[in-house]
């Protein structure tokens, strides 16, 4: 019989296979360099992200003040504020909104989705219709539709979004629970008595947590793209935010002019956060997958 194994040998086996996929470490090492950044915003930020000043506007990368110091890393926007520290600032949404989102449609839609699967009958007819027919529209004109109507703000941006995400989750979580119901362990609880709110939550749900952690890796890159679209169209966040879309929303009238540098950055930003996420999605998902390690 194998002894059981414990919480140090499977951080070590987790370390080790992450030290094994370059990529994977790479992008783990970008996102806490990103968190980081938005965590310690105010102080890393040289100035305030919303301070003008007309008369150094459209500065470029590398612009030097009087005394020949750095003032401009990646030069200024077209209101003369420093594009460096709204781009540190823009941090913080993207990350809160990421998060928080996938946070509030995943508690949503996991719950709902094991009091589908366990259930069964016409409580899961009627959750599953529910999730068809937010399906039969696009997400983002939905998003459009309800932010317009709701106003612009982060809490309601995060509401909007979470609500966006809910029905992945549901249809994975309803789907691993009708595969866990029927097990010895599941029986075992109902003959000790155990209420069906216990077995949902504390017997069945650990168990299916593996893939819903892989989903919400993806889904904070799809918000990220989200929230930057919806800002880039004005319906995220207060202008005086400074978010990563709306930085590219300013800055698309200068691209023609040749200022390559305003669109770039924050461009380069979305990007890269994006990509690590989803490769650490990747990642997550051939790890906890139980075929592949057999087949190692």
């Amino acid at each position: 019989m194998k002894n059981r194994k414990t919480n140090n040998q499977y951080i070590k086996e987790f370390l080790l296979a992450l030290i094994k996929n370059k990529w994977a470490l790479i992008s783990i090492i970008w996102l806490f360099v990103i968190i980081a950044i938005a965590i310690f915003a105010s102080q890393l930020a040289p100035f305030d992200p919303n301070k003008n000043n007309i008369m150094e506007r459209v500065a470029p990368p590398l612009t030097l003040d009087k005394q020949g110091n750095m003032k401009y890393l990646i030069g200024s926007d077209a209101l003369g504020r420093d594009s460096f520290s709204r781009l540190i600032f823009g941090a913080q949404v993207s990350l809160i909104v990421g998060f928080s989102a996938v946070l509030v449609g995943g508690i949503l839609g996991t719950g709902l989705g094991v009091y589908a699967g366990y259930y069964g009958k016409w409580i899961d007819d009627i959750i599953m219709r529910l999730a068809d027919i937010q399906l039969a529209f696009p997400f983002i004109l939905l998003a459009i539709l309800f932010l317009v109507v709701l106003g612009e703000g982060l809490i309601n941006l995060i509401i909007v979004l979470g609500i966006g995400q809910w029905v992945t989750y549901a249809r994975i979580a309803r789907a691993q629970t009708i595969s866990q119901k029927e097990k010895e362990y599941v029986e075992a609880a109902k003959a000790l008595g155990v209420n069906n709110f216990s077995i949902m939550f504390g017997s069945i749900l650990p168990n299916i947590f593996a893939p819903l952690i892989v989903i919400a890796s993806f889904n904070v890159a799809s918000v990220i793209l989200a929230e930057a679209a919806l800002s880039f169209l004005g319906l995220g966040v207060p202008p005086q935010i400074p978010t990563w879309g709306a930085m590219l929303a300013e800055s698309r009238d200068h691209i023609f002019a040749k200022r390559w540098w305003m669109p770039f950055f924050p461009g380069m930003a979305i990007l890269l956060t994006v990509l690590a996420f989803n490769i650490v999605g990747d990642w997550l998902r051939d790890y906890l997958d139980p075929r592949l390690k057999e087949v190692e």
